[in-house]
């Protein structure tokens, strides 16, 4: 009996697995058809994950102000250990999504691929004239606060992210110390919002855009963002924006397991626990 239900349990688990397959495959299609009446003229490598948003949201924002730049989204599926392939360590050597291929850059020579979502979002913006201001001290004010996110707010919400959510074991120094850095860091956004509909004033930049999928990611370990007013008012109004929705829209398309609890072989490849594939 007991053999008969151990096979009973592995067949239960093979025909969950090809089924998961089949939907990745699906998903697959899909986005491989998404843009197939156009040529594609950025190749994005990403998969759902805070910086991978950031640069779905500056694509389709460039599209809703009739800007865009054609994309085909080539999914990186960091839990299966993609990133490690030889093809995507060739555009981004530190083996992290996302990257972008510009396969019509405006020197008209051969493609330019960019990783690192910070240097994207900088590469976009510089490309179409949109999302930066193109004068030296507001070009300035944008990237320190683009450099404030990626050198800060998401390292350290990443860490806080890390060590509520994923960490094998407790650990209440690291816990406490990145729960009360995350705290800070919005209390930093907090200040400079005040006064200011975006963080540069009336226009909404890639700064923002580097900021918003930061905030408070994490499902199953929720940042009280009661304290910041401005936080949220802000977070708002970026959420009910059309591009942010559809940006966000992409995520069960390319991941449909998004949010789901991780496999140990998952946690194994994500956080350096074993062998790359």
């Amino acid at each position: 009996m007991a053999t008969g239900g151990m096979v009973a349990a592995a067949a239960i688990v093979a025909k969950r697995d090809a089924l998961a397959a089949l939907r990745d495959e699906r998903c697959r299609r899909t986005l491989k058809t998404r843009f197939r009446d156009r040529t594609a003229m950025i190749e994005l490598h990403y998969w759902p994950t805070p910086n991978g948003h950031k640069v779905t949201l500056l694509l389709e924002e460039l599209a809703e102000i009739g800007h865009a730049l054609p994309y085909e989204i080539k999914p990186v599926n960091i839990g299966a250990g993609e990133q490690f392939q030889p093809e995507f360590l060739a555009i981004a050597p530190n083996n992290r999504m996302p990257a972008i291929m510009d396969t019509a850059p405006a020197d008209g020579a051969a493609p330019v691929s960019v990783f690192e979502s910070g240097a994207i979002l900088l590469y976009l913006a510089e490309k179409t004239g949109r999302f930066i201001p193109s004068d030296p001290r507001g070009r300035a004010d944008c990237l320190q606060w683009l450099f404030w996110q990626m050198a800060g707010l998401g390292p350290m919400t990443g860490q806080y992210g890390h060590f509520n959510v994923y960490a094998p074991e407790r650990i209440p120094y690291a816990i406490d110390r990145y729960t009360r850095e995350a705290q800070r860091l919005l209390g930093v956004l907090d200040s400079r919002l005040h006064g200011r509909d975006f963080l540069l004033g009336e226009a909404y930049t890639i700064a923002d855009m580097a900021c918003y999928p930061w905030i408070d990611p994490y499902k199953t370990a929720p940042i009280d963002l009661s304290p910041y007013a401005e936080v949220r008012r802000w977070r708002a109004a970026i959420r009910a924006r059309p591009a942010t929705q559809r940006a966000y829209a992409l995520t069960k398309q390319v991941n449909p397991q998004a949010g789901q609890r991780l496999s140990e072989a998952q946690r194994r490849i994500l956080f350096g626990l074993g062998n790359a594939p």
